[in-house]
């Protein structure tokens, strides 16, 4: 087993409330009133989204063909971050991973809070997150910010693109462990500068390290460690971002058409899925987590089909 039982139901449980908290925002968002006459006009389930605060705009994309723009994204920002990495710019992947904080914690608070006090609590997470790291600041980041991004980019998405999306990042993120291993660099290289995106739960769980501040994995760099040293032997227990991201933008999708309740069965199943690898993944070493997220979200998908 890859972690210990308590600490692997830790992040599972994460996982799951990331989920569903995701889901809650994105529902959030959903005009009620225009989608129901939407629905009558069309003849079938049709979702408008209500706008985003502070005069944010989502992108302009047709969802059967946003996969094509998110995809490049990542690729982008992969290579930025690399590039960032080589020049030894931690600086400015700090101001980068605080900009991205705020703005996807403005929008998934303001699904339920005043969009000052919004504002005010997503500045004082990013604070935290990128100044003053500590386990409950980062974690209680990660619970909400999915949900902010899924606010953003589920309304330009369908079943088709969120599917492709999830495939593409499924190939890509094992590829980028078990061949070029850059994803491996790129999480030893945001660990060692306490600025990981994803769940991060201590190995040794008790109350005070609920709290305490996060330990880099090694000492900060701004260089990517050697391959050969490349191991999942620190202190923590992880579940990276996009493991949680792109899971909710399929559940998202899948919103639209099934409504909040039956659409939670994918999540689960997702869950179930991520079970299974820690439960056969061995200590100490990486492995490519979308592969088996992917297939538990279309085995979720396929029972909310049966249903």
């Amino acid at each position: 087993m890859k972690h210990a039982v308590p600490v692997s139901a830790v992040l599972l449980l994460m996982f799951l409330a990331a989920q569903l908290i995701g889901l809650f925002v994105v529902s959030s968002y959903v005009d009620a009133e225009a989608s129901r006459m939407a629905t009558e006009e069309a003849g079938k389930p049709v979702v408008v989204y209500e706008a985003l605060p502070y005069n944010m705009e989502r992108p302009n994309l047709a969802p059967d063909t946003s996969f094509i723009f998110l995809g490049a994204a990542i690729a982008v920002g992969t290579l930025l971050l690399l590039l960032i990495i080589k020049f030894r710019k931690v600086s400015l992947w700090k101001i980068w991973f605080a900009l991205a904080l705020v703005i996807t914690l403005m929008v998934a608070f303001s699904s339920f809070l005043p969009t000052v006090v919004a504002a005010i609590l997503a500045i004082i997470i990013a604070y935290f997150r990128v100044l003053k790291p500590n386990i409950l600041a980062h974690n209680l980041g990660e619970l909400f910010v999915y949900g902010g991004l899924a606010a953003i980019f589920v309304p330009v998405l369908n079943i088709k693109s969120a599917a492709i999306l999830l495939v593409l990042v499924a190939a890509y993120d094992f590829f980028a462990v078990f061949a070029s291993k850059h994803m491996i660099a790129l999480a030893k290289f945001q660990a060692a500068n306490s600025m990981f995106a994803g769940l991060f739960v201590p190995k040794q769980l008790s109350l005070k390290s609920a709290v305490s501040p996060i330990k880099p994995e090694q000492p900060a760099t701004t260089k990517l460690p050697p391959k050969e040293k490349y191991s999942d032997s620190g202190d923590y227990a992880v579940i990276g971002g996009g493991d949680i991201g792109f899971p909710l933008l399929f559940a998202g999708a899948a919103l639209a058409t099934f409504g909040f309740y039956k659409v939670l069965i994918i999540p689960v199943a997702a869950a179930a899925a991520l079970t299974v690898l820690l439960a056969i993944g061995k200590k100490g070493k990486f492995y490519p987590a979308m592969p088996f997220i992917a297939v538990g979200c279309f085995v979720g998908y396929g029972l909310i089909l049966l249903s």
